[in-house]
């Protein structure tokens, strides 16, 4: 009998152990999965060492955008940044492929982030956090990889995400959606009317949340998760990493007060080994709105595959009134 056409397949942790055991030389290795999600990642480990393995779906990346993604972190790397890396096979590959159900599934081995999230940081910390995002600029800014990225420019953080999540909004959503489209269409303005030619661009990571970086108990910082990695403009980082404190405070964890001091020692924190001009600071908040719209897109694009049961009526109201707080205490 035909393999009936099938959209997300889960490939059996056992067999990824035995299989990467061999194309790694690798001994005494457990394989168990960690996440089921957009992609799929699973902790491959031994007495002495762990490693993450990341399986991507080709409708969310395609191989070329894997490789960009190795290049990156490679570069990062040899750069000195505090990042995971990628590991070559015996053969001196990182791409695995694996023939699934639906199709040619790819996977890529990476060194494990030591430590744990802290999303309750202390000064110390988020110095550490800003010094950490300012190495990474520091090599990113400028940089063009040999493979494409998906670009994260107006196209991509406005025009697009707006055309594609508009259906998700009709019978009975259309005022929701006309505020979003109304308000990201100014919001975009205003982000043209600063000098962005003086704005620093190169390949972001865009999506600094605590969930995306570990401190191991020395106190050291490694950054992981760079799956939405483009070229854009650099601010778009800074803007990501303050949604932690907007959720903070939308969900009375901190005091708007409290959420901008400890913004402001992650800046210092940035600043000390890269330059970050007032406009660039100033634009943040707009980029912010940007981000809550892109993720917007990517929730209603991977819907079905990401068994995202979530994205609902109610979701999307609740996502809506999110965006709204932010333009109302920000913008």
């Amino acid at each position: 009998m035909a393999i009936f056409p099938t959209r997300y397949s889960l490939l059996s942790a056992t067999a990824l152990n035995d299989y990467l055991r061999q194309r790694y030389t690798l001994r005494g290795t457990t394989c168990r999965l960690l996440i089921h999600n957009v992609s799929d990642t699973y902790l491959l480990e031994s007495p002495d060492v762990r490693y993450i393995f990341k399986i991507y779906r080709d409708a969310h990346r395609k191989l070329e955008e894997i490789n960009g993604e190795v290049e990156l972190l490679n570069t990062l790397y040899t750069g000195g940044a505090s990042v995971i890396r990628p590991m070559p096979d015996k053969e001196g590959g990182y791409s695995q492929a694996f023939q699934a159900a639906e199709g040619i599934r790819y996977g890529v081995l990476f060194t494990y982030a030591e430590g744990q999230v802290c999303p309750t940081m202390s000064d110390a910390q988020l110095l550490a956090v800003g010094q950490g995002m300012a190495r990474i600029h520091n090599i990113t800014a400028g940089l063009q990889l040999s493979y494409y990225r998906q670009p994260l420019d107006m196209d991509a953080l406005v025009d697009i995400p707006l055309r594609i999540i508009q259906p998700a909004f009709d019978d009975g959503l259309e005022a929701e959606y006309q505020y979003v489209h109304d308000t990201a269409t100014r919001v975009k303005q205003q982000l043209l009317a600063f000098d962005l030619s003086e704005f620093s661009h190169g390949y972001c990571h865009y999506d600094f949340l605590p969930k995306n970086f570990h401190f191991d108990t020395s106190g050291q910082i490694t950054f992981f998760d760079f799956d939405f990695a483009g070229a854009g403009y650099l601010a778009n980082d800074l803007a990501s990493f303050y949604v932690h404190f907007f959720m903070d405070v939308l969900h009375n964890n901190m005091s708007q007060q409290e959420a901008d001091r400890q913004f402001a020692v992650f800046i210092q924190g940035y600043r000390e080994l890269r330059s970050l001009s007032e406009a660039e600071l100033a634009s943040i908040p707009y980029w912010g709105y940007l981000f809550w719209l892109f993720y917007f897109r990517f929730h209603y694009e991977n819907f079905e595959d990401w068994s995202n049961f979530f994205f609902h009526p109610r979701f999307i109201k609740a996502r809506v009134g999110w965006m709204k707080t932010w333009e109302e205490w920000y913008l």
